[in-house]
């Protein structure tokens, strides 16, 4: 008897991502705008995502990896986290029936408001957590333009 991994949605994500290639969209899972997601996706971590007054705080679930297996780039209002959670090789004789939790690569994007400043991003991870938060950067004042005659 082989350990087999049960994924529920395989087939119905296997599905959506013919569909997208044969109309060439580049749109992913989550309608997330990225044309590499589908395929380099074991697994999509939840995220919520909160506004406050001075600051964007982001929550991803990502039990099991290490914060140095954990990518985070800011590039062009895009933000974008990678990571790994590292297989952990299992052997019929401890008794197991199925295998539900994934293992793999993540990825995911997030565009960011023009008022989120890059250079201050800090990120954490606790307890299977990850917190990224982003400061606002003051927004410009509307400048009026003196025109000479």
């Amino acid at each position: 008897m082989s350990l087999v991994r049960y994924e529920p949605w395989s087939l119905l994500n296997q599905l959506h991502g013919e569909v997208d290639r044969l109309f060439n969209t580049r749109l992913g899972r989550y309608g997330e705008d990225n044309d590499q997601l589908v395929s380099s996706s074991d697994w999509v971590p939840a995220v919520d995502i909160k506004e406050e007054d001075s600051r964007y705080v982001i929550h991803a679930d990502v039990p099991g990896v290490d914060p140095k297996d954990i990518e985070i780039n800011m590039e062009d209002g895009v933000l974008s986290i990678k990571g790994e959670r590292q297989s952990e090789s299992t052997d019929e004789r401890e008794g197991y029936k199925r295998v539900e939790r994934v293992r793999g690569s993540f990825y995911r994007r997030f565009s960011m408001p023009d008022t989120a400043n890059p250079d201050e991003i800090t990120a954490r991870s606790k307890d299977g957590v990850l917190e990224i938060v982003i400061p606002k950067q003051e927004k410009l004042q509307p400048k009026r333009i003196q025109v000479e005659s």
